[in-house]
């Protein structure tokens, strides 16, 4: 369905809900397709400690490197 954007103001509560029950619901400006309302779907919960024993940090990570300094900030000269 689409519907422009005042009509779609007048109705949004209507628009939401038919969107929640998977209708497609395109709002338009001037017969333009601007927007799609979907519904909003939960991300699920992240997960802890996945790539445990899997990947290696060095001792010396936090540590500057004077070469890195350089690149970034340029030599001293």
């Amino acid at each position: 369905m689409i519907i422009n954007v005042s009509e779609a103001k007048a109705k949004l509560s209507k628009l939401v809900d038919m969107a929640f029950q998977g209708e497609d619901i395109i709002i338009a400006k001037n017969n333009l397709p601007l927007v799609k309302l979907v519904p909003h779907k939960a991300k699920a919960k992240r997960k802890l400690g996945l790539m445990k024993g899997k990947i290696n940090i060095p001792d010396d990570f936090l540590e500057e490197s004077q070469e890195i300094n350089d690149l970034f900030y340029g030599l001293n000269r």
